[in-house]
């Protein structure tokens, strides 16, 4: 059978995490590649994916596939568990064109979130024929059918490219208007589901049953226009789009059924924000009564008290709250109005409904300072939330903090990879007062400063016991290379 696509995730768990890939590190199954596999499929497109970075195979494996498959066309696909990591995962992308374009003979696209924020830049710096701006089904499909039958490819939407030396790009596509038409139920037949395995703290209630895992979207993009957020570098504005309810959870009984699947992931930036949405998906999940492990993402203005006892029966166990900084004007910096003691009641009736939090915050922002750091830091340790995340602001492409850092010759990673929170040579934004590397420094020993806290570990102790104790006593004790040098 002649394959007409070979989609590819790109990934390296060691360049992205160093030390923590192996053991602590979620391995993600690339819902948005299954799902656009599936779309193709559905209009008789012969697909096949490799996952790279689920097989852990190397540049030479990858493009040595390929090669037996011989398709029409190849489209490394750049997503991540995150929008931050599309652009981490731009690094490997890149090495990942060049080594397909020396060993293959086909013709190669990328596509993804980072390709969509940068496209000129991409085609001009990367080893491939085509960059695909915006939502990749339709374009896809039409570039597919222009090669197969050797028209012209000056129609394609969001296609760029070289023609007679010069570049070339074609009007943007349209948001796609029918999630459920063109966002289908995955083709988890072509994933490795055997390779794929949930967060540590998305376990902390059964820590040695990670495997197997599911993540998918039950909508697409954000309306809020958050400056250090990437996310709408798809879909070119802020908006928000959704599968229809009914779909969701037949997606998840799928996965329920056919691969045994309890721990899941819903991938949207926003799920907790229209009631209509997330609890008609709850309501029938609890008529379907499957045994699940979900974690979310959640704001806290549209957190409802009186609604968590029914998703936390669904199965909705971790909610993933954007808290970002304990400074209210360095929040409304960022655009985000929000008040502390709203913050603490709301992550106080999201606990008593028996309902895990993981509390997300960003030093570094424009309005840092040393002080407003300390209070961030203070006002985590307060919450004293089941897991805690710290990051430093990073202008990635497709944000606000990246548009002004470029105009105001902010000095940016040189490595696509130093984009990554994990990585040795990260570069941070500097803020109105501090240096990139007291940025860095400091979010380090926050976040060694919160794990290994009496109140932190006594909690852990009541809540999950001494395994999970001792899981994160193992996860402190893995230190991070850094060039503080910078």
């Amino acid at each position: 059978m002649q394959i007409d696509v070979v989609l590819v995730n790109p990934g390296n768990r060691k360049i992205t995490f160093q030390n923590l890939g192996e053991d602590l590190a979620a391995i993600e199954p690339p819902f948005m590649i299954a799902s656009i596999a599936s779309y193709l499929r559905n209009n008789n497109i012969k697909v096949h994916i490799i996952d790279s970075n689920a097989e852990n195979f190397t540049l030479d494996e990858t493009s040595e596939i390929i090669n037996k498959i011989n398709p029409l066309l190849v489209c490394i696909i750049v997503y991540g568990g995150q929008p931050s990591a599309s652009t981490q995962t731009m690094a490997i992308a890149s090495k990942m064109c060049t080594n397909i374009k020396e060993k293959c003979s086909m013709p190669l696209a990328i596509a993804g979130l980072h390709p969509s924020a940068l496209p000129k830049r991409t085609l001009k710096e990367e080893d491939v024929d085509y960059v695909i701006e915006g939502e990749e089904q339709i374009p896809l499909i039409e570039l597919i059918n222009s090669l197969k039958l050797n028209l012209s490819i000056d129609e394609i939407p969001g296609l760029w490219y070289y023609e007679n030396g010069k570049i070339k790009n074609n009007k943007r596509p349209k948001l796609l208007d029918d999630l459920d038409k063109y966002l289908p139920i995955a083709a988890w037949d072509l994933l490795p589901m055997d390779k794929y395995k949930a967060h540590n703290w998305h376990c902390f209630d059964s820590i040695n049953n990670r495997e197997p895992y599911g993540a998918i979207y039950t909508s697409l993009g954000c309306p809020y226009k958050c400056t250090f957020c990437c996310i709408n570098a798809t879909f070119g504005k802020p908006s928000i789009r959704y599968r229809s309810p009914e779909l969701v959870v037949k997606e998840i009984e799928y996965l329920v059924n056919e691969y045994k699947i309890k721990n899941i992931k819903i991938i949207d930036e926003m799920f907790v924000l229209d009631e209509r949405h997330y609890m008609k998906i709850t309501e029938l999940l609890l008529e379907k009564k499957l045994d699940l492990n979900i974690w979310c993402y959640a704001r806290v203005d549209t957190v409802k008290k009186d609604l968590l006892l029914k998703m936390k029966k669904a199965g909705f166990n971790w909610f993933c709250l954007g808290i970002e900084s304990a400074s209210e004007f360095v929040r409304d910096g960022a655009s985000k109005k929000l008040r502390y003691k709203d913050i603490k009641k709301v992550v106080s009736d999201i606990q008593n409904a028996g309902i895990r939090v993981l509390s997300n915050f960003i030093v570094g922002l424009p309005d840092d300072d040393k002080d407003t750091m300390k209070e961030t830091l203070n006002m985590a340790i307060d919450l004293n939330t089941e897991f805690f995340n710290i990051y430093s602001a990073m202008a990635y492409p497709g944000s606000k903090l990246y548009t002004d850092a470029i105009e105001k010759g902010i000095e940016l990673p040189k490595n696509w990879a130093d984009y990554s929170q994990h990585s040795k040579n990260q570069l941070p934004l500097p803020t109105k007062y501090l240096t990139s590397m007291e940025v860095l420094r400091f979010r380090d020993f926050a976040w060694e400063k919160y794990f290994t806290s009496n109140e932190y570990l006594e909690m852990i102790q009541e809540k999950f016991g001494e395994e999970v104790v001792n899981h994160i006593k193992f996860m402190t004790s893995k230190k991070l290379e850094r060039n503080y040098e910078n």
